[in-house]
């Protein structure tokens, strides 16, 4: 079968990151990319779920922003869970 070359741009850690979870499982990004070809060729489709994760939404993103800026400045209460449990039965 007559091969071709298809050349891609992805961020530098995300391609090492590939490269090593592509070792841990036996393969190369080649074959990586090959299976992922084969598969979508075959079903039509991404051959798996593309979806937002909620995590990343503005409103966490804002929450996790505003949680760090009040660590900073020292407004921190801490708490164990003994007492975290005691405040929930009260």
């Amino acid at each position: 079968m007559k091969q071709t070359t298809i050349s891609i741009r992805i961020d530098d850690e995300l391609k090492k990151e590939m490269e090593e979870t592509c070792r841990e499982l036996g393969l190369n990004i080649t074959t990586a990319f090959t299976i992922f070809a084969k598969k979508m060729s075959r079903e039509h489709r991404i051959p798996f779920e593309v979806s937002i994760d909620p995590f990343y939404s503005v409103n966490n993103l804002k929450a996790i922003d505003e949680s760090i800026e009040q660590i900073k400045q020292g407004k921190v209460i801490s708490k164990t869970m003994e007492e975290l449990e005691a405040m929930e039965n009260e």
